[in-house]
């Protein structure tokens, strides 16, 4: 990450809107193909093709050693799932993770999907861990502090009696996919930084219906969690205006 926090100039945004149109679009991509039957590879081959095809970079491939355009984490895998010749089957739900670099400028944003009917378990951890986002957004405003968004993501959540990942965090985006300010999905309301105009954030609320604690695989990347419980990952970039806040990865099935 940065060492401090970079407010975006006009331009630098517009690019953002770009990078974030691309990475939304991949994203719905992504969730169209999460059906009973495909294997993660495919999915992983048409989101480079159509990012690449957009005139974009995939952010994913090669970060950090990373070997694919888009991460897929299947039930229990919270995120980071390589792609690969594993089969999706009939009720599994599916974490989508993707970014896309656009002249410089990067969006990053995250779902998760049933393949097929799924349980009304798997749904209802998909929608609280969806809704939880939009409840942190309400805080996502100039004036309030990265602790408010934490905090309403982590009320609303445990409220619903499910827990929220702690290892893992949001954090602000821009020219590098990961910047400064971390945002936690867990906290205390009134601490952190201070939000500003120009600000841009990726808040990513990853919930599991067990306990949070998680754990790394051998292949170094994939997380899963220590129970085996079902996980979901929701995620958008934010931009902070001096009104309402702007999703950047704004996509119709958001």
């Amino acid at each position: 990450m940065s060492d401090a926090i970079i407010i975006k100039s006009p331009r630098e945004i517009e690019l953002m809107r770009q990078a974030g149109r691309i990475t939304a679009a991949a994203r719905t991509l992504a969730r169209e193909m999460v059906k009973p039957g495909v294997t993660t590879e495919q999915i992983d081959r048409e989101i480079h093709r159509f990012i690449t095809k957009s005139g974009a970079v995939p952010t994913f491939l090669g970060y950090g050693g990373y070997p694919a355009s888009v991460c897929l984490s299947i039930n229990d895998e919270v995120i980071h799932g390589i792609p690969g010749p594993r089969v999706i089957r009939e009720g599994d739900i599916v974490s989508v993770d993707v970014g896309a670099t656009w002249k410089g400028f990067v969006g990053d944003c995250a779902g998760t999907y049933i393949a097929g009917e799924g349980t009304e378990e798997a749904k209802n951890l998909i929608h609280v861990t969806r809704q939880s986002f939009f409840e942190g957004m309400k805080f996502a405003r100039a004036g309030y502090r990265i602790g408010d968004i934490s905090h309403a993501v982590q009320e609303y959540v445990e409220r619903n009696g499910y827990s929220v990942v702690r290892e893992y965090v949001g954090h602000g985006v821009g020219a590098d996919m990961h910047e400064e300010p971390e945002v936690p999905n867990y906290g205390h309301p009134g601490r952190g930084p201070r939000l500003v105009k120009g600000m841009t954030i990726a808040v990513e609320p990853m919930v599991d219906i067990g306990g949070w604690e998680v754990k790394v695989l051998k292949n170094g990347w994939t997380v899963k969690t220590v129970d085996g419980s079902l996980s979901a990952h929701y995620e958008n970039s934010i931009l902070i205006t001096d009104g309402e806040p702007e999703i950047l990865t704004w996509s119709e099935d958001l």
